[in-house]
Order: C-alpha cells, then sequence, then structure tokens
C-alpha cells in the first residue's frame, strides 16, 4: 500500500537533503544552530558551523550531516556534547518505535492515558462501544504511521504539523465530512444492508430514513455530515401528507377553504412530530465510532408555507429541549440562514422566524447564522457547512449545474504555527523559511490523504458510492476518485495560533496594530497562494481551513511547551488560539471581535466560524440580532457563546462556575450530571463537560479555562 505523492516525483532542488525515508528537502542553517542552542554552543556557531558547511556535498543524506555533525563537535573537543547528540538521536530513534508499536499504544490505553482516551470531546470513553473504537483507532494510529511517508509520520509526532484523525487514516481510505446528497437518495431511493428502500410517501417516512442514512453515512467516513437546506429538501414529502389529508377532508367537509384549513393543521402537526422524531433519533443514534454523529441542519431559505414551518417546528422543537427534564440536544447543529429579501428585515416575509431563531440561540446557543450574500463572496456558492466549519467552494458540473450537497472533503492537516514564529526568535525572514518549509510538508501529507482515499472501492462504503451519499452514484469497477477529481472534493491545509505567532513579534496586544495585522493575514493568504497553486498543478480543490482546534489546542501547546518553556502570552497559557481568533483574556466585545476577525476568512474560506460571548441574553434577544444585522455584510458564519446551564436541583439558570473538580452550580454548588444541564462550546460543537471524567482536576476537553478557549475556538 505504499503511495508515491506528487511532491515525491517532482521535487528537484540544487541543493538536496536525501532522508532516510528517500525524500528530498532542502538544507536549512537554522537546524544546526538550534542543536547546537540545545548542546549549549550556542555561541561556538560562528566557528562550528562553517566547518560542517565545508564537508557539505550538493547531494548529502541525513545520515552524512549526523556523522559531520558529531565529527566536528569531537575535532574541536566537545565530546560530552557529542556524546548527548547521540544520545538524542538514539532517544529520538527509541519513541519513534514505540509511538508505531502497536503493543506498547494498546497498553498506554490499558492504562487509561488521558492523551488517548479523552481526545475527542464528545465521546463517552465509559461505554464499550467507544472502548472498542478507541482500541481499534490505537491500532490504526500505529500502522498509518508507519504507512506514511516516515518524515511526514514524525513531523506529526514532534508537533510541527497535525495529521488529523490518524485512528482512522491513512490505515483505511476514508473520506472525512460530507454534505450528503438527501434529495437525490429520497427521491429515487437507496439501500442499506439488505434492504431495498423507495422514496418515502410521507414526512414522517422521510426524516426517519434520514435517521438512517446519517447513521450509516457516519459510520462509512470519519467526519461530520450536513443536511444542506433540509427545509426545502423535506417539503415534497410534507405535501404529500397534505394532499392526503386534503383528500380525506373532501369526505367529510363541503367548504373547500374549511378542508384546506383541516389539511394545513393535520400537515402541521406531522411536520412537527416528524422533525421532533428526527431530533430524537439523532441524539440517540451511535456510529460505529462510539459516538452521536456529528451533524448539521441547515436551513432557512424556503418561503412556502410547508417550508415555513419545517422551519419553525426544527426551532420550536430545539427551544422545548430533550426529554422531561428538558435538556439542550447536543445535536443536530443548526445553522440557520439570513437572506435579505427574505427573512433579515420586519418587512420580510419569514422575518417571524428570523426573530424565533434569535430566541433558540438565546436559549439554547444554536443555531448558528450563515449570511447568505456574504458566504456565497467568499465561497462561490450557498450551502451549509460540512459538520462543523469545513465549506466547500463553488462548483459546476459537465452540465454547467451548480453541485453542493454530495461532495465530500478528503481530510485535514493542521500546521503548528506559533511554534514556527517560536523557532524564528524574532527574525522575520528566517520565519518565513520555516514556514514554507513546513507547508511542505503539510503538503505531502495532504497528498498522501488524497492519494490513499483514492485508493477506496465502492463495496467499502456503499452507502456513500454507490447508493447517492455522495450524489453520483458509481458501478462497483468505477473508480472512486471519479467523485474526487476536477476539484469535486476539496482537501483541507489547517492552521492554529495566529494571535501567539503575533504576540512573538509585536508582543501581546497587537490586535490594533496594522503592521501586526498585515502581517498575519499575509501568512493566510500565502497559505491560500499555496493551495491554488496546489490545486492548479493536481485537480483536488485545495483550501486554507480555520482548523476547529479542540484537543490540539492543548497538543501543540504542550509540546512547546516541553521545547520552549513557559513563553508569556504563548505557551504559559497552556494552550493556544484557534486560527484567527482574537484574545479572548481581552473580553471584546463582539463589534470589537468581528471587526479584527473579518478579514480572514477570505483566504481560508474552506473553513472558518466567529463566536461572539454574551451574558444571558433571554430578556434581550433583540441585543442579539443587532449584532447578527450589523454582522451581515462583514462575516459569513457567526455562531452564539452565552450561558444555558440550568441546575434541576435548585433551578438556577445562567453560568456554571469553573472550579477545579469541574463545572458547578455557582448557587448549590451541584455538579451531579443526573442533575443538572451544562452545555458549553467545544470547537464547532456543544458539549457536556460533566458527562466526562475528570482528568488531573479538570474535565477532559472543557477545563477551567473552558470559556477562554471554547469562545475562542
Amino acid at each position: 500500500m505504499k503511495v508515491e505523492t506528487l511532491s515525491s516525483k517532482k521535487q528537484k532542488l540544487k541543493v538536496q537533503v536525501i532522508r532516510a525515508d528517500g525524500s528530498h528537502t532542502q538544507f536549512h542553517v537554522y537546524k544546526l544552530k538550534a542543536v547546537l542552542a540545545k548542546l549549549g554552543l550556542a555561541t561556538q556557531t560562528a566557528s562550528l558551523i562553517p566547518t560542517m558547511m565545508a564537508q557539505l556535498t550538493p547531494t548529502v543524506t541525513t545520515a552524512e550531516i549526523a556523522r559531520i555533525f558529531v565529527g566536528t563537535l569531537v575535532d574541536y573537543g566537545y565530546t560530552k556534547e557529542a556524546q548527548s547528540y547521540r544520545d538524542y538521536k538514539q532517544a529520538a530513534q527509541k519513541s519513534w518505535e514505540d509511538e508505531t508499536n502497536p503493543a506498547k499504544r494498546l497498553a498506554r490505553l490499558q492504562a487509561a492515558d488521558p492523551t488517548l482516551v479523552h481526545e475527542n470531546a464528545n465521546k463517552d470513553s465509559r461505554v464499550f462501544n467507544t472502548q472498542r473504537d478507541l482500541t481499534a483507532g490505537t491500532v490504526g494510529k500505529t500502522l498509518g504511521l508507519r504507512l506514511m511517508p516516515e518524515h511526514v509520520a514524525k513531523a506529526h509526532l514532534r508537533g510541527d504539523i497535525h495529521y488529523h484523525d490518524l485512528d482512522y487514516t491513512p490505515w483505511s481510505p476514508m473520506t472525512n465530512c460530507c454534505l450528503i446528497d438527501f434529495k437525490e437518495m429520497l427521491t429515487n431511493g437507496f439501500k442499506i444492508g439488505n434492504a431495498e428502500v423507495e422514496s418515502p410517501h410521507s414526512i414522517q417516512t422521510a426524516t426517519a430514513q434520514m435517521a438512517q442514512i446519517i447513521a450509516n453515512v457516519a459510520s462509512s467516513q470519519y467526519g461530520g455530515c450536513s443536511a444542506d437546506r433540509v427545509d426545502e429538501v423535506l417539503e415534497p414529502f410534507a405535501y404529500k401528507n397534505y394532499q392526503k389529508h386534503l383528500v380525506e377532508a373532501k369526505e367529510y367537509i363541503e367548504d373547500s377553504d374549511k378542508q384546506i384549513e383541516f389539511a394545513q393543521k393535520r400537515t402541521k402537526k406531522d411536520i412537527y412530530d416528524a422533525m421532533q422524531a428526527l431530533e430524537y433519533e439523532i441524539n440517540t443514534l451511535f456510529s460505529s465510532q462510539g459516538q452521536t454523529p456529528f451533524t448539521t441542519l441547515g436551513f432557512g431559505l424556503g418561503t412556502s408555507w410547508i417550508a415555513r414551518e419545517i422551519q419553525k417546528a426544527i426551532l420550536q422543537i430545539r427551544i422545548e429541549g430533550l426529554g422531561k427534564e428538558k435538556r439542550t440536544a447536543i445535536f443536530p447543529k443548526l445553522t440557520f440562514a439570513i437572506k435579505k429579501g427574505v427573512n433579515y428585515s420586519p418587512a420580510d416575509p419569514n422575518y417571524d422566524i428570523k426573530e424565533l431563531a434569535v430566541e433558540c440561540a438565546t436559549k439554547r446557543m444554536y443555531p448558528d447564522v450563515l449570511m447568505y450574500d456574504k458566504i456565497v463572496e467568499l465561497t462561490g456558492s450557498f450551502k451549509a457547512p460540512m459538520g462543523c466549519r469545513s465549506f466547500l467552494q463553488g462548483w459546476h458540473d459537465e452540465q454547467g449545474q451548480e453541485v453542493n450537497s454530495g461532495r465530500m472533503n478528503l481530510g485535514v492537516v493542521t500546521l503548528n504555527l506559533p511554534r514556527i514564529a517560536l523557532e524564528s526568535q524574532g527574525d522575520m525572514n528566517l520565519f518565513w523559511e520555516i514556514f514554507h518549509e513546513k507547508v511542505a510538508i503539510a503538503h505531502e501529507a495532504l497528498e498522501f490523504k488524497v492519494e490513499r482515499c483514492k485508493q477506496a472501492l465502492p463495496e467499502n462504503a456503499p452507502i456513500l458510492y454507490q447508493y447517492g451519499a455522495f450524489g453520483k452514484r458509481l458501478k462497483p469497477q468505477d473508480s472512486v476518485d471519479e467523485l474526487f477529481k476536477g476539484e469535486r472534493a476539496t482537501v483541507s491545509l489547517g492552521y492554529i495560533g495566529l494571535y501567539e505567532v503575533g504576540t512573538v513579534f509585536f508582543g501581546p496586544n497587537w490586535e490594533g496594530n496594522q503592521a501586526a495585522h498585515d502581517f498575519t493575514l499575509e501568512i493566510v493568504k500565502q497559505l491560500h497562494d499555496y493551495c491554488q497553486d496546489w490545486e492548479k498543478e493536481s485537480g483536488y480543490h485545495y483550501s486554507v481551513y480555520s482548523t476547529p482546534s479542540e484537543s490540539l489546542t492543548d497538543r501543540f501547546c504542550q509540546l512547546d511547551l516541553k521545547r520552549f518553556g513557559k513563553v508569556k502570552d504563548i505557551t504559559d497559557k497552556e494552550y493556544y488560539t484557534n486560527s484567527f481568533h482574537y484574545d479572548v483574556r481581552k473580553h471584546p466585545t463582539p463589534f470589537e471581535k468581528l471587526s479584527f476577525e473579518m478579514d480572514y476568512p477570505k483566504y481560508a474560506a474552506g473553513g472558518f466560524i466567529h463566536y461572539c460571548e454574551y451574558p444571558n441574553l433571554r430578556q434581550n434577544p433583540k441585543a442579539l440580532e443587532a449584532v447578527w444585522d450589523w454582522a451581515y455584510n462583514k462575516v459569513g458564519y457567526l455562531g452564539t457563546n452565552t450561558p444555558i446551564d440550568h441546575c434541576f436541583k435548585c433551578g438556577f439558570e445562567g453560568e456554571f462556575k469553573a472550579t477545579a473538580r469541574g463545572f458547578e452550580c455557582p448557587d448549590c454548588g451541584n455538579h451531579d450530571p443526573k442533575l443538572c444541564d451544562c452545555v458549553k462550546r467545544t470547537c464547532g460543537y456543544l458539549g457536556n463537560p460533566l458527562q466526562r471524567p475528570m482528568v488531573h482536576g479538570r474535565h477532559v476537553e472543557i477545563s477551567s479555562r473552558a470559556k477562554n478557549i471554547g469562545e475562542g475556538m
């Protein structure tokens, strides 16, 4: 299963370093300086480096560089330092062998290593199906590291890059996230297992089929899945209900107006029941990954009375809450489209539904809102995100038809930007040198993801490739690349920590510094330009992705703490700021935060979201609507972060207090998950921190600093 990537075919460098895995790279002097500094020989570089450089040939292996390095140290009398370097290399090799040893990694899992057990904020590691998935994923990671190019695997383990979802890929040629083509599947039927499913004849059956499709799609890929424009997709099936009720009404009611009134009333009840069933179905599903499918419903643009009823039902059901305790539903994520002329202003036909969406957001945080015109400007077409924040770019098929549903993402690799800045030590030229080097490695990792996905067979995931979830239905002998190539699929280059990068060069309060803003924006633009070049070369839709870093905010920072120590306002926080977000420790107003962030998605259209933090808004929904209206022409995708915790013991509603033992009711101290509903933002989704066990005195993923980290995601 060895995959030859585009980079390995094309790289032709004048001065080349041949890595142990046979790949080529450019020689970088800064690496020698860094190693010498670690050995305590920083002041000797002026004499040592020229001696080493003089012994290099135009093409040199890493083993030869190491030999020259050690030999020079010994020649200059630094025998202890030479031995320290040998020890370091041996330790690095042992670490590599341990990380790729399934038995050792399984032993860590069995010992409940928190870095393995709790790396996903929405997986409960106490239940059997999650434990099974973690076991398989632990083995998959070790095998996947061995499968990919060694220098890419080591870059991931070092923390230079993050190869996302390593527990599933590259060992399995799975795809990431998608917009399921529900319209195609519900119209033409599909097959799950041994069952041939025909087109539904009612909205109740349609939503039941949707739940089954979601469960099967989520088990056949590893990322989120979305139902785009669900109100419009379900409208024809609800209309069938209406037609049936109208026929029934004509049997007993003579007045035609009353017949219509009766049929509409019955259809509205059917719609509410169907959407409520879908809400419960999604929240009770478990995919093969041991978690509730990461599902998003996009809606808001339909203007018929049926589409309006579907929209209202979605929001009313979410406001009502789940179960007898009326808990906040974690899934599906709701994204409500706002469009001028449809629902933006009081004169628009669906303005009342926008008001309901505002009320829902003040009570349940969802829906997040998609600004129609800005999304089109940024991404080339309007659509919901795939799962959390991954956006497809505008694309047309051979007939010139715009296509969104049925398309997918092939994977994400994220750059550790703060590390590059720390390694540069404030030298702008060195920053860019390291930046370009690490981007090249990320590109190779992404190429590998693409090549591995192409090795899947339609029979590996029939629901995706043969029965319509990915739109075009393939035959068993077809290549899955038919659904990827020609820029139909996206591939994502992620990044993290622009705030920390700006802090290295301009200090911790750089948000108002135009030079700092332009520098950090140029970083994202450079990533964008790379993606444009890769897209032209390969025919795959590369795009920049503002990574929903979740545990990566911790992972990268913890690795850099070991390497650089506590650096004020960077590593000493013990987390990195997600993507392009404002430093939330400064508590910006929504207008300050959005004004600061609004320029970055132009170059990061492959994935982005903005959040604003508010006090309790239940008594002042117009304040939230004012922010939405102000943001309409400025940002494309906006989420609400407001306290919605509820204590069933004493009745408190608001924000639970973060303590050393986790979140608890500020009035009575209750922190029993059975007696309270504590919901926090975890990247693009909501999560319940009280349903996860404690590790090192904090709830995993949503720690005592979650208010800041979550809002910053």
